[in-house]
């Protein structure tokens, strides 16, 4: 008896599968069954092989050949095979990918389908969804969402005398100069990743509009971003954020289990590495919290991936089975035990182990209130300048205004092309305002 035979056996309802199975030919014909092609990146590609056998198995009519790329490789390879004609079936894709091939028009929407198969999309978080839509229509399935939280150490806030985390930027700013002071005494209150993300989030949750005139030109001169930015390179003035993880802080994970950092800004992986890297002493002592925001809770971003289908699919019908079966409760709730990867389903936070798991609380809480980035093609390379120009700020190198007009005229002309093709009507910007 074959491996996928025993396997079939195994199944709720196993004789009907198992007559399908007979029927197509069993186990010495497999080659007769559709053939989809399914790319996945990473980790996910190492991770998902259980869930692909699993859909098989309820499918006995289709086959799923699984390609693996590493993530360095994968927005290339994907350029590459749509230029060539040879884009697979089926993709996982990071979000902030979509607007280049729906610009491409490269892939299928996804909204008809959605509505004729009735799915529950009020279980998908809406920020998370809200970042598949492009100029009306749905160019992914959500599969997995990805937020910034902040991660801390309980006793080190108990000893500066809090019980939880504030949720607005006074308060905030409060606990990080009392973190810095004895008793705690930590050398830095707070560590952010060494990129765009923290500072575009602070501009969202001052309600600020990133980009202006139908997502044509840069907005980064606005009041509400100029608040944002201050507040940002006041957390280096005062020293509470080291200017330098590098050369300033070294491991941030060693600092924060040492106590000389009590707060970091960072995303789902790092639940995975607190939980392989502290000692036993300290795996009671952290916990996770949504970001503060200038006068109440805060926003996050809505990052992630999704399942997109391409156009040139051959496999509409099976594609669609692939990622709604991706998508389900259980199978979310069997993804996250392999990967770790959060759910984009608020029904499956309300199961075991999610639902008991305290220390995600604050992805729980963050997750009810994220937004999309700006969903233009052009966005990788803005968020590239923004980081440039908030460094060169933050080191004194220029001034804040001359930072922002700066960084308004290189957007601008990120953004040139799109302009004319707005004048010639040749294009309609996807931009969220």
């Amino acid at each position: 008896m074959c491996d996928r035979l025993r396997k079939l056996i195994q199944l709720k309802g196993w004789p009907l599968i198992l007559l399908g199975w007979l029927i197509l030919g069993g186990c010495g014909r497999e080659d007769a069954r559709e053939r989809l092609v399914f790319w996945v990146f990473g980790r996910e590609g190492e991770q998902v092989r259980p869930l692909i056998e699993a859909f098989e198995l309820e499918h006995p009519d289709l086959r799923v050949d699984l390609q693996q790329i590493p993530w360095s490789a994968a927005y290339e390879r994907l350029l590459t095979a749509y230029v060539g004609g040879q884009l697979p079936d089926v993709a996982q894709m990071g979000n902030s990918w979509l607007a280049r091939f729906a610009e491409l028009h490269a892939l299928e929407d996804l909204g008809t389908w959605i509505r004729e198969a009735d799915l529950d999309t009020t279980d998908f978080f809406e920020g998370v969804w809200m970042a598949n839509r492009i100029d009306g229509c749905l160019y992914g399935l959500p599969w997995y969402v990805d937020t910034r939280v902040i991660f801390y150490r309980t006793d080190l806030l108990r000893r500066a005398g809090y019980e939880r985390m504030p949720t607005t930027w006074s308060e905030w700013s409060r606990l990080m100069h009392r973190l810095v002071a004895p008793p705690v005494g930590a050398r830095y209150a707070l560590w952010l990743l060494p990129d765009w993300s923290s500072l575009v989030i602070f501009g969202m949750q001052n309600d600020a509009p990133l980009l202006g005139a139908r997502g044509a030109y840069g907005n980064f001169r606005d009041e509400r971003f100029r608040r944002a930015f201050r507040f940002y390179l006041s957390l280096f003035g005062a020293r509470l954020v080291p200017l330098s993880s590098t050369t300033q802080l070294g491991s941030v994970y060693q600092e924060f289990a040492r106590g000389q950092l009590v707060l970091f800004i960072s995303g789902p992986w790092s639940v995975g590495e607190l939980r392989d890297r502290l000692p036993d002493s300290l795996q009671n002592r952290w916990a996770t919290a949504p970001l503060p925001g200038p006068e109440g809770p805060g926003l996050s971003l809505a990052g992630g991936a999704s399942l997109v289908i391409f156009r040139g699919s051959r496999h509409p019908e099976a594609t669609r089975k692939l990622i709604r079966f991706l998508t389900r409760p259980d199978v979310q709730l069997r993804f996250y035990e392999l990967t770790g990867d959060l759910p984009v389903r608020r029904s499956v936070w309300q199961l075991p182990p999610l639902r008991d798991d305290r220390q995600i609380d604050g992805f729980r809480e963050q997750l009810a209130r994220i937004r999309p980035l700006p969903t233009i093609p052009e966005w990788e390379a803005i968020a590239a300048r923004i980081h440039y120009y908030a460094e060169a700020a933050k080191r004194g190198l220029l001034s804040p205004e001359e930072a922002l007009t700066m960084l308004d005229r290189e957007v601008d002309l990120l953004l040139d092309k799109r302009r004319r093709w707005i004048s010639a009507g040749e294009y309609h910007p996807a931009a969220h305002d």
